[in-house]
């Protein structure tokens, strides 16, 4: 056999192995979502029931979005018996409703090698957390609520930031993340903790460019 020959079969090999991975991949089922953010909000600015109204509106999302799975919101209280919305969520990986893999574990969820962004972070139905207008994305809405700080642990006691842990929708203030992370510098601003809102109400949430969706975490 000559070199040419030779050659040529070891390229046509070489050439064959990724076109057969592509297609191992096509064949295989999507990860079931295990992530979201919410599609509506509760409409009571930062009064969300407690932990216990938030999860409640993520399983019913979710439910009707035609999910099984257990969810979790992701939010965590302050003062005594602080909860950590990093120990809410399970230990992932967790999926977007189109099966794009967010993060792989609560780790690196927070330290920037998860793919929220404006592209990726989808509600329940699978709809772009960003609308298009003329083709280009609209960033007028993209605060979510997290009462969180950036490594996804509860604030100290002291200034409000969970809207009395999600009992007012008056007094107070709420730590937001941008789920677009398009905002200031590469890599965007903190999907979990950018700003606090000047209260909380509802308008006090639309002001700031929010309207009180939170993002939500299969736990099982």
């Amino acid at each position: 056999m000559t070199k040419k020959i030779l050659l040529a079969i070891a390229a046509a090999g070489v050439l064959a192995v990724p076109t057969l991975t592509i297609l191992a991949q096509q064949d295989e089922e999507p990860p079931e979502m295990g992530f979201f953010v919410t599609s509506v909000g509760l409409g009571n600015g930062g009064d969300l029931g407690g932990l216990a109204g938030a999860d409640a509106h993520c399983n019913a999302l979710a439910s009707a979005a035609g999910s099984s799975r257990t969810f979790a919101a992701y939010l965590s209280t302050q003062g005594p018996g602080a909860v950590n919305a990093r120990d809410r969520i399970g230990d992932g990986p967790w999926a977007n409703a189109n099966g794009l893999v967010m993060a792989t574990s609560v780790e690196s969820l927070h330290y920037d090698n998860s793919n929220l962004n404006w592209e990726f972070s989808l509600d329940e139905n699978g709809n772009q957390f960003a609308s298009r207008i003329d083709g280009d994305p609209d960033f007028t809405e993209h605060d979510v609520v997290t009462g969180t700080q950036i490594d996804g642990t509860a604030f100290p006691a002291g200034q409000d930031q969970t809207c009395g842990n999600w009992t007012s929708s008056d007094e107070g203030s709420v730590r937001v993340g941008h789920a677009d992370r398009y905002s200031f510098t590469t890599p965007g601003s903190p999907w979990n903790s950018s700003h606090g809102t000047p209260g909380c109400t509802q308008a006090n949430l639309i002001s700031t460019g929010g309207a009180g969706l939170f993002y939500c975490f299969a736990t099982d």
